[in-house]
């Protein structure tokens, strides 16, 4: 590892905790002396998801991140709150033990997840994965809300 403002391999460790994102370590650079954070996490294997059409893709966390950045795009659900929901639902797919997991069971995961935070986003998500061909659909959906 080097220091992103020096690219020195010599620094200390100032501070460590857990976080979602997994080990938090606050490092100070020995010879810049300027501070940085890093995060370790244990290497999963890696998982396939079954697509609808049957294809296999490896499990992209920052698909699922991108994905749930724009349901919640504008919506005032803090960022903390949305990054330990994409934690929950990578640590619950990860449980499953499994090497390939189907993306309608990841949907399922996001979707019970979602609806706990915000409604709105819920509904946003659900219009894109159920693939809502028009108001009808949307109508359905808030209905069940």
């Amino acid at each position: 590892m080097n220091c992103p403002f020096c690219h020195d391999t010599k620094f200390k460790v100032t501070n460590k905790r857990d976080s979602p994102e997994g080990i938090r370590r606050r490092r100070e650079c020995l010879k810049c002396g300027k501070r940085f954070t890093t995060y370790e996490k244990i290497a999963e294997t890696e998982i396939y998801v079954i697509k609808k059409d049957h294809s296999r893709e490896k499990f992209d966390l920052q698909k699922l991140k991108r994905g749930l950045d724009k349901a919640f795009e504008k919506r005032p659900v803090p960022k903390d709150k949305i990054d330990k929901t994409i934690f929950e639902i990578e640590d619950q797919i990860m449980k499953k033990g499994k090497k390939e997991i189907k993306s309608q069971t990841i949907g399922e995961i996001v979707m019970k997840k979602i609806k706990k935070l915000d409604k709105v986003a819920y509904v946003r998500f659900a219009s894109v994965y159920r693939d809502f061909k028009d108001i009808e659909d949307f109508k359905e959906e808030i209905k069940s809300l």
